[in-house]
């Protein structure tokens, strides 16, 4: 086993703010390494949990806070809740994509504009006034879609009622209820409906104008957006004011991850970052290679303040090798990751040193380690995902025990838990995973105390810790020598597996900011 020389200096310590904190996947991860962590999170549900596992937390939207208020804090993290660029559909996320990206370009070019000012208020003014143009044009924008959300609720609810005259009709005019409701739910134009009758011709006609109008109001509600546009460009505003705001300390390190939709929003991110003197990096990171007995992509941005340098990060080292269905030799890594950090032997590209996890495996160790009966002993099993394949609901995905599991998503819990090979569920309640085994597949500790509504989408929502482990001792602790960061990870993922909560935190509001750490007052 790796060791850590006696005459290493300890880790330095950091005070961190993470934004969009969630149940505190980030979080759990920053306190074992030794760090100080302080989240921002608007949902009830994940600041109960927080509350319970003593995680320092400010309840509230993360746009009713600034920068400013918290001076003290030394690296910023979180993983806003992003557009769904990639849904299909009138392009809608190709659009929503592009806005995004044309409001961190204009932020860019105003970054840009003031980099040689003499005088740093006003160039801090004109950066100002950018932020604030495209916090007013935003704004209108939401004001406008919840307009057109209502009146698409009301036309929606006057569809339903026109469906059911149309059955109403179709019945009284000779269709037994089966016929009636059959051609409804296989309508699919309504002009491919025609009918002497007059009442029924001019209920489809009614029924004719009110699809039109829902199309348009959908297409109203696209070009518009939602609050999420928002809320991703606010990291990137938090980046920027604490870099040119007058009297401000810039951040020391940035780390931001989500769903791998949103690289190009990291990607345009870097560019900024780039500017303001940070050594920054984009990588795509495969949550089983690093030891989540998991199946899940992250887009991760990182990013270390060090205007001496202008070399891009390292990416973050794979530890484990990647899971490929039907064969438990791996593949090489697809192209979209990015290479492997080169040996201190100069020997080119390290190869991962271990298999990946399987459920299986994490769910016994996670039970013998904590000794919680909330983790079962099960058979051998086959996990039956809740969702479809290729297009076909009824076509379940199915996971084996002695594979990673698929994506932990919110509707983990919904998953069926069967005889490995049969479609028989396990018996004496096993048949589905309980809380603390879904937080066990994102590599929670089995002790996490999840609380408040609606767990299942706070554990499918959370970032795994284990992976948020391997990111922040890879941004924060770049002088380690490999066998350094090694024993590290591997003595900090130890007390991730043992971690027990302590003491409730009781949960902050706005008025709460004088007197806090983080905060200077």
């Amino acid at each position: 086993m790796s060791h850590t020389p006696t005459d290493s200096p300890p880790p330095a310590k950091f005070r961190i703010l993470d934004l969009f904190a969630g149940p505190g996947g980030l979080d759990v991860a920053a306190h074992v390494l030794g760090h100080e962590v302080t989240g921002i999170e608007w949902d009830a549900g994940a600041c109960a949990t927080r509350a319970e596992a003593g995680m320092d937390t400010f309840k509230g939207d993360v746009r009713e806070y600034r920068a400013a208020f918290f001076p003290r804090a030394q690296v910023l993290t979180g993983g806003p809740p992003c557009q769904t660029f990639t849904v299909a559909g009138h392009g809608a996320g190709r659009r929503a994509l592009d806005q995004v990206l044309r409001y961190i370009e204009r932020l860019h070019e105003a970054v840009r504009d003031t980099v040689d000012h003499p005088d740093a208020s006003a160039a801090w003014t004109q950066v100002f006034r950018t932020w604030r143009k495209i916090h007013e044009e935003l704004r209108l924008k939401e004001v406008e879609a919840r307009t057109v959300k209502a009146e698409k609720r009301a036309l929606e609810q006057s569809r339903a009622e026109q469906r059911k005259a149309m059955r109403k009709r179709l019945e009284e005019l000779g269709s037994s209820p089966e016929e009636a409701k059959l051609l409804l739910k296989e309508l699919r134009e309504p002009q491919d409906l025609t009918s002497s009758d007059d009442d029924l011709a001019r209920l489809f006609e009614e029924f004719v104008d009110l699809t039109g109008r829902l199309d348009k109001l959908k297409d109203k509600l696209e070009e518009l957006g939602d609050e999420r546009t928002g809320l991703v460009l606010q990291p990137l505003w938090w980046i920027i004011e604490r870099s040119r705001r007058p009297g401000s300390t810039p951040f020391e390190a940035v780390v931001l991850e989500q769903v791998p939709a949103v690289m190009p929003v990291w990607d345009k991110y870097a560019e900024v970052l780039d500017t303001l003197e940070y050594r920054t990096a984009t990588q795509f990171l495969h949550t089983e290679a690093f030891g989540v007995p998991q199946t899940r992509r992250r887009a991760v941005l990182m990013a270390r303040l060090d205007g001496s340098s202008r070399d891009r990060l390292p990416p973050v080292e794979e530890t484990h090798k990647l899971y490929h269905r039907g064969s438990a030799a791996p593949a090489p890594s697809p192209s979209d990751t990015l290479p492997l950090e080169t040996s201190e032997a100069g020997g080119g590209r390290r190869p991962p040193r271990h298999k990946w996890i399987s459920m299986g495996e994490a769910l016994e160790n996670a039970r013998r380690l904590s000794q919680s009966e909330d983790v079962r002993s099960r058979p051998p099993f086959t996990v039956v995902s809740n969702y479809g394949t290729g297009g076909r609901p009824e076509a379940r995905g199915r996971r084996d025990h002695d594979a990673p599991s698929a994506t932990v998503t919110g509707k983990v819990s919904r998953n069926r838990v069967v005889h490995q090979g049969t479609d028989r569920d396990l018996d004496d309640g096993l048949a589905r995973f309980n809380n603390a085994e879904a937080g066990v597949l994102q590599t929670f500790p089995a002790a996490y105390p999840w609380a408040g509504n609606d767990v299942s989408q706070q554990i499918g929502n959370a970032v795994p810790p284990r992976l948020a482990l391997h990111v922040l001792r890879h941004v924060l602790e770049p002088g380690l020598s490999r066998e350094e960061a090694e024993d590290r990870v591997e003595k900090s993922i130890a007390k991730l597996s043992a971690w027990k909560p302590g003491r409730t935190a009781r949960l902050r509001e706005q008025a709460d900011l004088k007197g806090h750490p983080l905060t200077g007052r």
